[in-house]
């Protein structure tokens, strides 16, 4: 009775009032929308300047502790003639530079302001000697770094050798006047077979890790083929998040033949290398090798990055192809279960010889395992 009563009288008041005098708001349907335009209008502005000021920080160039003095976006129509072609660069070199060495004070740009794009081969190479002249920043051991900033990234580039004396005059004439734009840290280094077992290419890049480890904190690796001569100076000699396949053209042609193809020169960071246990060391003769090699990264997670075409671009030198091994298929269809013991944490060689020649460092191996 007591409820029945309290809503009576409740009921009462609201029958009691004038609804024209009632304060209650009333809202259209056009004013809900232009209030989520309204929303929608101020959230993409600040997502956009947002946006705006972090690509700006990825892009400023460090100097001393932590002075931001350069742009790329202040690109003027002089800039753009000093950097050809800057936009194929940028998203390929920029992510490597933002890691390396990332706590050094002036560091170099993000991108070479040296680099002009095609550099044809130069074939008529006059002796190593006469030419060191052209070559003055560069130090014994073909050891090279900027003089006017700290390189980002510390680079071995390294190259299987026997038996191509006129080659390697022309690859290490030629390797400078590419590389020695780019604003890096580099040593090249000559891995020779002395013995006269079959030709065993991925065991010397091994030997080649090894000492150049020995020598210098390198943190980048370039696997190198001695008949490839780079001819695009923005086909940046640094190392990915991910491996990277950088001759993908060659002679004008595509050098992609297969998805996991690895061959030519090809890029792979210190921490990939010891995490696949390097290349095996058991491909005597030609052939098969760089499969290993790609199997072993994609056993890890680790897909191949190639280089655009247009900038991955490589001259070949004529030469006789090394035997094949008649064994490789054999030992590419096992590959998996040799991983954990063949490798750099199997590689047995012996050093004869070393030199820290004007244009390379150069080592002479005895590769054979029964000395």
């Amino acid at each position: 009775m007591v409820e029945t009563k309290r809503m009576q009288e409740v009921e009462g008041r609201w029958t009691g009032c004038d609804i024209r005098h009632l304060q209650v708001p009333f809202i259209t349907s056009g004013h809900v929308l232009k209030l989520i335009l309204a929303t929608l209008v101020a959230f993409v502005i600040m997502h956009w300047v947002f946006h705006m000021e972090e690509t700006k920080d990825a892009l400023k160039v460090v100097s001393p502790r932590f002075s931001w003095h350069s742009d790329i976006f202040k690109s003027t129509e002089k800039d753009q003639q000093r950097h050809p072609n800057v936009t194929d660069v940028l998203k390929h070199v920029i992510s490597d530079s933002r890691r390396a060495n990332a706590s050094s004070e002036n560091l170099c740009p993000l991108i070479s302001p040296n680099l002009v794009g095609d550099i044809p081969i130069r074939m008529d190479v006059p002796s190593l000697e006469v030419a060191e002249k052209e070559f003055p920043d560069v130090m014994p051991g073909g050891r090279f770094r900027p003089k006017e900033c700290t390189s980002r990234h510390k680079v071995a580039i390294l190259v299987p050798y026997r038996n191509r004396t006129e080659h390697l005059k022309i690859f290490a004439y030629n390797i400078h006047r590419v590389l020695s734009r780019q604003q890096i840290d580099y040593g090249v280094f000559i891995i020779e077979q002395g013995d006269n077992a079959g030709f065993n290419r991925a065991k010397l890049f091994n030997v080649g890790y090894v000492e150049a480890t020995a020598l210098y904190d390198y943190q980048c690796f370039i696997f190198h083929d001695m008949d490839m001569i780079p001819i695009d100076d923005r086909n940046v000699y640094t190392c990915p998040e991910k491996p990277r396949h950088m001759s993908v053209n060659v002679n004008n042609k595509s050098m992609v033949f297969y998805r996991q193809f690895f061959g030519g020169v090809s890029a792979v960071n210190k921490e990939q290398m010891l995490r696949v246990n390097g290349y095996s060391n058991r491909y005597w003769g030609w052939g098969a090798e760089d499969d290993d090699m790609s199997n072993r990264l994609a056993l890890y997670g680790y897909r191949i990055h190639r280089r655009p075409g247009k900038i991955g671009r490589y001259a070949t030198l004529d030469h006789v192809k090394s035997k094949p091994n008649e064994e490789r298929m054999g030992l590419l269809r096992n590959w998996r279960s040799r991983i954990s013991k063949d490798g750099l944490n199997s590689l047995k060689y012996k050093r004869l010889d070393m030199a820290f020649k004007k244009f390379y460092t150069w080592i002479l191996v005895d590769l054979r395992e029964s000395m």
